[in-house]
């Protein structure tokens, strides 16, 4: 597959100006942090709406406030997971992001009740866009805040190893190995890839996909080394990233083939929408969180 100048001249501009987003989310406080991402939560949730209507699950038809209510049922899931973080005049957002949670799930209820759509598979896919978009990004704004971190640690040998992350560290990490992995991956596979990875994405190779999981973790463990970290913990957490991050492109490909569309959104030239660029994080964040409460907390 030769390379194709001008649509990895676009690809490359997007992931600049996503890398920048992020990093300005990610830097500037923890409150840019949760704004940037309950941005992204909403758009994530409304492009899983229309995939699932594609599929033919069509709810929302018969009342726009089944997807509103699911939707803010999620952002309360994400306030409430930013941990007691950030609070306004000494009420925190996450009490905030309860009672939304509440609130949210009896509107919910009440309207599958009155527009008589409470029936299995409203209910399993309300389920699964939960647990696909809401979810994910909750933990994404859990590790954030820094929750994790909160307790004192003993002196096992992989705690000590994650001793020395914070908030801000792991979701730089997520960041950059995303972004490094699927730039590498798209470079490699240009030149050298022959072998389908998958059905439910035909263009990506395993020579693509595995250079890309390697050159990730050889340049995140080189920028650590730099940094003065233990390569140890920086492979451990880019070797998450990369694998869960792969497996969160291809689900979301397979979701947009049962839809029959190629792009989820056109939100980013070049990648489309919020769930084709956050596709990867959607699940290298749950699988990196697991990882640092296992090994951390």
């Amino acid at each position: 597959m030769a390379l194709n100048k001008e649509v990895f001249k676009t690809r490359t501009q997007t992931a600049v100006l996503y890398a920048v987003v992020m990093l300005t989310g990610l830097l500037w406080n923890e409150w840019s942090f949760v704004i940037l991402f309950s941005i992204v939560h909403f758009g994530a949730c409304n492009e899983f709406r229309k995939l699932v209507e594609r599929i033919g699950v069509a709810s929302s038809k018969k009342s726009p406030v089944l997807p509103i209510s699911l939707a803010f049922l999620g952002w309360g899931m994400l306030l409430a997971a930013n941990a007691e973080s950030l609070d306004i005049g000494g009420y925190h957002i996450s009490e905030a992001g309860w009672r939304i949670m509440r609130i949210s799930f009896i509107v919910f209820l009440f309207e599958l009740y009155r527009t008589k759509a409470f029936n299995r598979w409203n209910l399993g896919w309300s389920l699964i866009g939960l647990a696909y978009v809401s979810i994910p990004l909750a933990m994404l704004v859990n590790l954030r805040s820094g929750w994790i971190w909160g307790q004192s640690h003993d002196s096992s040998f992989f705690v000590n190893a994650l001793s020395g992350f914070s908030g801000k560290v792991i979701c730089l990490l997520l960041v950059f190995g995303i972004w490094i992995n699927d730039t590498m991956a798209y470079i490699v596979g240009s030149f050298i890839g022959k072998t389908p990875l998958s059905k439910w994405s035909p263009k990506k190779t395993w020579e693509g996909t595995l250079g890309g999981i390697v050159l990730s973790i050889a340049l995140i463990s080189l920028f650590g080394w730099f940094y003065g970290a233990k390569g140890f913990e920086w492979m451990l957490v880019t070797t998450v990233v990369a694998i869960a991050g792969t497996f969160g492109d291809l689900l979301e490909s397979r979701l947009k083939r049962m839809a029959g569309v190629k792009d989820s959104g056109s939100f980013m030239p070049g990648h489309g929408g919020f769930l084709d660029r956050f596709d990867s994080i959607i699940l290298a964040a749950p699988a990196v969180w697991i990882l640092c409460y296992l090994l951390y907390r």
